[in-house]
């Protein structure tokens, strides 16, 4: 179960915020964020991109300010970036879930 939370915005969209384990190294979480009209389209269109055990309960980390402006503005409405260990932040700007998906199947192959 991935840690997570969510923000309603004014025009009924909401933002959701996961924190999960890499694909690509198990190591290293990575704070995933993404818009839709409701919490589970935003957690189906995860599961179809092949994240399959996503699941949301409760609201113990929602998306901050700064991330809501990220994924508004992003056209995919969909990013990601390593998460921040023991509230350190990291200085790393986010990318489009492609670059995630991509670097997990160059480390499987």
């Amino acid at each position: 179960m991935a840690a997570g939370g969510f923000c309603k915005l004014p025009n009924g969209t909401v933002v959701v915020a996961l924190n999960l384990p890499s694909p690509a190294d198990g190591a290293a979480g990575v704070r995933v964020l993404v818009h839709a009209q409701n919490r589970a389209r935003a957690l189906t269109r995860l599961r179809n991109l092949g994240l399959r055990a996503i699941y949301l309960r409760g609201n113990a980390a929602p998306p901050s300010p700064d991330e809501i402006t990220a994924v508004l503005h992003h056209p995919d409405g969909l990013i990601w970036r390593t998460a921040a260990d023991n509230g350190v932040t990291v200085p790393e700007l986010w990318h489009p879930i492609r670059a995630l998906l991509r670097r997990s199947a160059v480390v499987q192959s």
